[in-house]
């Protein structure tokens, strides 16, 4: 199919739609929680994201650049508490040697919190993103940071999302959740890429 019969806004803007390479990048790793693995909020393909998310997660270690994990928190007993288990980062994508953590308690990573003066502190321009869910806080992230003037990338193997009801009460699978919310950030937002192996060193 030519791609340019049905044109992103991003190629028709004359933006990149290359990602930028991991030695000039920040790792951004959004809501790598437990919850999401089982029970009522267990993503379609969570495993497999999280594969992929803790390979990008070492090579991004290897290459020494910046690692910033985001958190959501909706406080004790809740699906995201922090304190519990079902709010902490997946063991195999934990922080460490002093990764910094942001704690948010919106989908949007930057409302509330100190996660713009980190990127600033770093001297972030370039993000790579990887996390849950795909179209809600990976994609509010994602489309602020854009807007703040930083330049997104998204690993669409790295992240998961679930199925949905739709506005008829028909499910949205979700496979197709997954694709609209991806394309949709590929229109403007961010350069997509469908795994870590597609962006350069």
């Amino acid at each position: 199919m030519d791609p340019m019969a049905n044109p992103t806004l991003r190629a028709l803007a004359d933006l990149p739609l290359e990602p930028a390479g991991l030695s000039t990048s920040t790792l951004v790793m959004i809501d790598c929680q437990n919850t999401y693995t089982y029970g009522v909020m267990e993503l379609e393909g969570v495993q497999a994201a999280l594969d992929e998310a803790a390979a990008l997660l070492d090579r991004a270690r290897s290459a020494g650049i910046p690692i910033i994990h985001v958190q959501h928190s909706d406080g004790p007993g809740s699906l995201y508490d922090v304190e519990g288990d079902s709010g902490a980062i997946v063991a195999r994508v934990a922080p460490r040697d002093g990764e910094p953590v942001v704690v948010k308690q919106y989908p949007n990573a930057f409302v509330d919190t100190d996660f713009d003066h980190k990127l600033k502190a770093v001297g972030a321009s370039n993000l790579v993103i990887a996390g849950f869910m795909t179209h809600m806080c990976v994609n509010s992230t994602a489309r602020a940071a854009f807007n703040a003037g930083y330049a997104p990338t998204v690993v669409a193997a790295a992240t998961a999302t679930r199925s949905l009801p739709g506005v008829d009460g028909a499910p949205v699978p979700a496979a197709t959740m997954q694709s609209a919310s991806l394309a949709a950030l590929a229109d403007m937002f961010a350069v997509v890429v469908p795994g870590a192996q597609a962006i350069p060193d």
